[in-house]
């Protein structure tokens, strides 16, 4: 009888985890399915900058934050105004200035007299996707009360912290232009982003076709304002996150990966000439963003294993802004993304 019971135990949840297993797998395809729709209705809308778009989804599949450097007018708020507004979620922008306060990002406690209590209102941060516009134009306390919030995903005021909503993705902008009077970000907190995308200036005849669609929609505003449809769900995003996670990825791919890594460290390992062009290489987090990025690019081409393609794919803009070049270095001209170009060609690709 106890053997007829434990037998019969074994069955059900033999069955209650293939059912667990179907379904995950279901919901996976489901949410697959949600996000290249998304990426192709947001290449419709985003003309020039699909470079950009796919660094965005990419971001939000690895749970990571975004910063993006470029000229004015290269669509890097519309870009994301154009993800937030079909994904199940709030966006909120925010204008950094010379004079922003840190509880201007993160909220402060207000004082109720018929109480005679302090209550918490929270503050901008506290949306699902955030766009922190020209970060480095804010002094030092509000730069560090975000970057808080995006490495520890909290935000504390006085004794008491505060969680943050489970799906949060920052895009950062900076110009590279009108330097005066900014707050530039340091090196060691530049390490909390995920990546640092670097944009330019589209092409003729994207350009043509961004004159076409900015007439259409300025003729959409002057009619009736049509709300977007949410194409990816909360849950969509998280069982995208999972199935990121579960991507195959060979022993040897993530020891080259390491290599990489170790490379900005040491590079005259790898080449004399390179010996002395680094002050400070990369650290760990550069190894955990490589790995997600790489990841989360093979999932969004619908392969179930990751290539050395989709590592050199997100190589730079996971490295760009961790690895600090010396003095000489800059002396010669030598920018990273050179610098990485070189230890690629000095790796061996496994």
């Amino acid at each position: 009888m106890n053997q007829a019971n434990t037998s019969a135990q074994s069955s059900a949840q033999t069955s209650a985890l293939v059912a667990k297993t179907s379904n995950s797998e279901a919901g996976t395809a489901d949410a697959h399915a949600a996000f290249i729709r998304l990426s192709e209705v947001a290449n419709e809308l985003i003309i020039g900058q699909q470079r950009l778009m796919e660094r965005l989804l990419i971001a939000l599949l690895s749970n990571g934050h975004l910063l993006v450097e470029g000229a004015p007018g290269l669509a890097k708020t519309t870009a994301i105004k154009v993800i937030a507004d079909r994904i199940e979620g709030d966006f909120h922008r925010i204008q950094f200035t010379p004079d922003l306060l840190p509880a201007d990002l993160t909220g402060t406690e207000i004082y109720r007299p018929q109480e005679g209590s302090f209550e918490f209102q929270q503050g901008p941060i506290f949306h699902n996707l955030i766009l922190a516009d020209e970060v480095n134009r804010a002094p030092a306390k509000v730069q560090s009360a975000l970057l808080e919030a995006m490495g520890e995903h909290q935000v504390t005021v006085g004794r008491v912290t505060y969680r943050l909503p489970r799906l949060f993705l920052v895009m950062a902008t900076q110009n590279p232009i009108e330097q005066e009077g900014t707050y530039p970000l340091p090196e060691a907190q530049l390490d909390r982003f995920l990546m640092h995308v670097s944009i330019g200036y589209p092409g003729a005849e994207a350009e043509l076709k961004i004159l076409n669609l900015a007439r259409q929609q300025a003729r959409d505003e002057l009619g009736q304002h049509i709300q977007a449809p949410v194409i990816v769900t909360q849950q969509q995003v998280f069982s995208a996150q999972t199935g990121v996670l579960d991507m195959y990825l060979a022993p040897a791919l993530q020891e080259y990966i390491v290599q990489l890594v170790l490379a900005t460290r040491e590079p005259g390992r790898w080449d004399p000439a390179l010996a002395s062009m680094v002050s400070y290489g990369a650290s760990p987090r550069a190894s955990i963003g490589l790995d997600r990025c790489a990841r989360a690019r093979a999932w969004l081409a619908n392969r179930d294993y990751v290539s050395p393609d989709d590592v050199h794919a997100v190589v730079h803009d996971v490295l760009r802004h961790r690895v600090l070049l010396s003095y000489e270095a800059e002396a010669d001209g030598m920018t990273v993304d050179q610098l990485v170009d070189r230890l690629l060609d000095k790796v061996p690709v496994p």
